[in-house]
């Protein structure tokens, strides 16, 4: 998300009176590769780009043809081939033994649904959305080209009535794992190849606090893209924290906060009183994760006073409790404990469980 938010900001700022802008995205990815599908650069006919779509061994190549796509005003996929050991092939460098399909997009900026804009619209979004991009066609089809994105909401206005009922299912499919993917169709009219692209909102972070540690805790989750709000006495925190964050919210508004399934809390008070009521409020939430910042005996205290209140904590919300928060890496000052946790908030995500890649059996982007 955050590189889709660099990527609108950048074409915005592009005076399309003078200049072209192409869009590069990863539409298929066989085998492994450095970056997977929906990896995106933006590339000016000036040389000027922002985003990636590799380590850095295509983006050079993917900058000319971006360019020639541009000035032929075509839509363009480029395959590239880091399976062969050709060291003249482009890309074989990045060791990844895979096969890349890259989508390279001229951008019309009088197009309202161009590729960048509707990327916009799903910017906002607090629900997973589904961008289709039609990226082969073999065939007669009427009204259809190679390039052209849209957002999926419903079967009622899905353009590709031909072939809609599989294509609907493997969106549910999709949606399910969380997951993007091409597909290929076979109709009357031909064959047709489509990138289904789940977009799934930026992580939601609430941090309740004020003290010095939740500076380097909502830097370093600002830098990976994140969303925060900082639930604290707005009176008594840096003005700093007010152009860092989302949004600073007075602490006797703090259910006010809209909570989705992709928001996250994270107590770190640092007082027993405040924390506990805190974690109290959220419990009577819909949040799927609350972190608890601290020695784990100070939560089971937290959790017997609820008892004593003859409210026990279930063993569904035992489940959304990480207590102590945060990755066992030996972290020891606020900037290593905010990687520690914002990892593990990671790894709740992603369903994973945190361990050394060397260990990891399988692919690394694998389920």
């Amino acid at each position: 998300m955050k590189e889709i938010k660099a990527i609108i900001e950048k074409y915005h700022s592009i005076d399309f009176t003078k200049n072209k802008a192409a869009l590069a995205t990863v539409v298929r990815v066989e085998g492994s590769s450095y970056r997977r599908t929906g990896a995106r650069m933006l590339i000016t006919d000036s040389g000027d780009w922002i985003g990636g779509i590799s380590g850095g061994c295509l983006e050079g190549d993917a900058l000319k043809k971006a360019k020639f796509a541009m000035a032929q005003n075509m839509p363009a996929i480029v395959t590239y081939d880091t399976t062969d050991d050709d060291p003249f092939q482009i890309g074989v460098g990045l060791g990844c033994n895979g096969i890349i399909d890259v989508l390279l997009a001229p951008l019309n900026f009088q197009d309202i649904n161009n590729q960048v804009l509707t990327l916009q619209q799903c910017l906002e979004s607090r629900e997973p959305n589904v961008v289709i991009t039609i990226i082969k066609i073999k065939g007669d089809f009427k009204n259809i080209q190679l390039g052209e994105v849209f957002i999926y909401k419903n079967g009622n206005d899905f353009p590709l009535t031909f072939i809609s009922t599989n294509v609907i299912s493997d969106i549910q499919i999709c949606l399910k794992k969380e997951k993007s993917e091409s597909k290929t169709y076979q109709c009357l009219e031909g064959e047709i190849q489509i990138f289904i692209e789940v977009i799934i909102p930026a992580t939601h972070l609430i941090v309740y606090g004020g003290n010095y540690d939740i500076y380097p805790m909502v830097k370093l989750a600002k830098e990976v893209g994140w969303k925060v709000s900082v639930v604290c006495n707005p009176l008594k925190v840096h003005k700093s924290l007010f152009e860092i964050a989302d949004n600073v919210v007075d602490k006797e508004k703090s259910e006010e906060i809209e909570i989705d399934p992709f928001t996250v809390a994270l107590l770190m008070a640092h007082d027993y009183e405040t924390d506990f009521k805190n974690m109290r409020n959220l419990l009577k939430t819909s949040i799927k994760y609350i972190g608890m910042l601290g020695p784990k005996k100070r939560t089971d205290k937290m959790f017997l006073k609820l008892l004593e209140e003859k409210n026990p904590v279930s063993e569904a919300d035992l489940d959304r409790i990480a207590t102590p928060v945060g990755l066992d890496i030996g972290a020891t000052n606020p900037e290593e404990i905010a990687i520690s946790i914002i990892a593990e908030i990671k790894t709740f995500f992603t369903k994973r469980t945190g361990q050394r890649l060397k260990y990891r059996v399988g692919a690394i982007y694998g389920d």
